[in-house]
C-alpha cells in the first residue's frame, strides 16, 4: 500500500480512514506508570501493523490510553479495538507481574467498553452540503 500525503491505496481503492480510540481500565483503576505506557505503546504498533492499520498517535494516564489509527476499510474497528484489548492486556499481565493485582474478573485490564469515533475529512456540514449540491439524474 501506497501512502500520499495521507492517503493510501489498496488494491480496490484509495482511502483515508482514522479512528479516535479510547480504551479505560476495569473500575477506572489507577494502574498505568509510565514505563507501562512506554510498552504499552509498542505492543499496540505491533498489532496495529498485523491489521495493515498504523497507529499514529498514542498518549496515556494513569486508567486510560487515546490512540489515534489510520486503518484499511477492510478492517472492522471492532475487530482492531479487540485485538488491541486483548493482546495489550495479557502481554502487559506477563511482562509486569506487578499488573497482577489490578486484573479483576477473568483477568481482564481493560473495561468491556472503549470510545471510537471516526475523524478526519471535511466537517459533516460540509460534505452534506456538498452531496445536496450534486445533480441529479433527469
Amino acid at each position: 500500500m501506497a501512502d500520499l500525503e495521507g492517503i493510501r491505496t489498496g488494491r480496490h481503492c484509495v482511502f483515508a480512514m482514522h479512528v479516535h480510540l479510547v480504551f479505560v481500565t476495569k473500575f477506572r483503576h489507577q494502574v498505568f506508570a509510565t514505563r507501562h505506557l512506554s510498552r504499552m505503546e509498542q505492543i499496540m504498533r505491533d498489532v496495529c501493523a498485523d491489521f495493515e492499520a498504523e497507529l499514529i498517535e498514542f498518549n496515556g494516564d494513569i486508567n486510560h490510553v487515546h490512540l489515534l489509527v489510520n486503518h484499511p476499510p477492510k478492517v472492522a474497528v471492532a475487530r482492531l479495538v479487540n485485538s488491541l484489548k486483548g493482546v495489550s492486556s495479557r502481554r502487559l499481565r506477563q511482562e509486569f507481574p506487578d499488573l497482577a493485582r489490578h486484573y479483576y474478573r477473568a483477568n481482564k485490564l481493560w473495561s468491556g467498553s472503549y470510545f471510537a469515533g471516526s475523524v478526519g475529512g471535511a466537517p459533516i456540514s460540509v460534505l452534506r452540503q456538498y452531496i445536496e449540491q450534486q445533480n441529479r439524474p433527469a
